[in-house]
């Protein structure tokens, strides 16, 4: 397990704030954050590369804070590969075990097996200068992994791939760590890689982490407004809540809004664009929420169609490119917005 405890470091403008976070034995833990929110400091702290201004960094319940870098084997992965130029795949992968006492056959035994693993074990002569980023990445994966760390900390190493090499290495990713059960932390923008990969997250901002959480909890319940509008909830609401029956009933702009939640006084609410129904008529459901609106605004984003309907105040929903046309959908008209009580997030 890996447990940092109120770790601070000032890089300038880049820094940590009393960040504390436990990653248990062989979960795939994600981190969040925009720019210079201190992801990287973070992962570079844990790894050794900076020794902290304050705090502790555990492995394992063992003190590695002032251990140097070499001495915790803990494996990184950065997202611009950092291969050596002038060794072949096979050499780079194998690098790391020159200080190991290790015979010749089972290195090359533990190069032959991580090379099929990531399939790349038809590149072993190949020097980097030929390779694709797909390829080089595969082969930093693998280099890190021959040393069987303790923790792999993987920094970015999706973002600098097109599309289609990010998704199969994505899958890759997930492959490897269900086979190896490394300890895995890993920096990120993505959202998909986050759902996709990761059993727990953390979401960062200015140094500090301000939510942590399973990915489905902590993108339908945001911690604070940041986390809201980072994770793209769109509609976020301040108003006054009351309760009613063990329900909120939050004034926004003189429209009410039923929410499951049982809060009361100055709250903000937020409601995924995706939990909102639209219809051009009245839907005889149990959702506690339903307003008339206009439609203001139709966007198409190229995965669904967003549009701002003005039910008193602005609210988006998302749909599909099929019910945009099937409704004969388009600005002016009167809709109808449905959303249960149970989608209303408050906090």
């Amino acid at each position: 397990m890996v447990r940092v405890e109120n770790i601070s470091k000032s890089l300038g403008e880049f820094f940590l704030k009393n960040v504390s976070l436990e990653v248990a034995d062989s979960e795939y833990f994600m981190i969040l954050g925009p720019t210079g929110a201190g992801k990287t400091i973070l992962l570079e702290t844990i790894a050794g590369i900076y020794p902290p201004d304050k705090g502790r960094v555990y492995l394992n319940g063992c003190d590695i804070t002032m251990l140097p870098p070499r001495k915790r084997n803990i494996g990184m992965v950065y997202q611009d590969y950092m291969l050596f130029p002038h060794l072949n795949v096979e050499q780079n992968i194998r690098y790391g075990m020159r200080s190991r006492k290790v015979s010749e056959r089972e290195v090359s035994q533990k190069v032959d097996k991580l090379a099929d693993l990531l399939g790349v074990i038809h590149l072993l002569q190949r020097h980097p200068g030929t390779l694709s980023g797909g390829e080089k990445q595969r082969i930093s994966i693998a280099r890190a992994l021959i040393m069987e760390p303790k923790v792999l900390l993987l920094d970015e190493p999706l973002s600098a791939l097109d599309s289609e090499t990010r998704t199969k290495l994505r899958e890759e990713l997930r492959r490897v760590h269900a086979l190896t059960r490394t300890t895995m932390i890993h920096v990120t923008h993505s959202f998909d890689e986050a759902f996709l990969l990761g059993s727990q997250m953390a979401i960062m901002n200015q140094g500090e982490i301000v939510q942590i959480g399973e990915p489905g909890d902590v993108f339908r319940k945001p911690s604070c407004r940041f986390v809201a509008e980072f994770l793209g909830v769109r509609n976020i609401f301040r108003g006054e809540a009351v309760i009613d029956n063990d329900m909120s009933f939050i004034s926004i702009d003189g429209l009410k809004v039923a929410s499951a939640a049982a809060r009361e006084g100055q709250v903000y609410a937020s409601i995924r664009p995706e939990d909102l129904l639209v219809s051009i008529k009245p839907i005889e459901s149990s959702a506690r929420n339903s307003f008339q609106g206009e439609i203001k605004e139709i966007t198409d984003t190229g995965t669904v169609i967003r549009i701002m309907v003005d039910v008193g105040v602005p609210f988006v929903a998302a749909i599909t490119r099929r019910s945009l046309l099937d409704m004969g959908l388009k600005r002016g008209m009167k809709v109808f917005l449905t959303f249960k009580a149970i989608d209303v997030h408050v906090f």
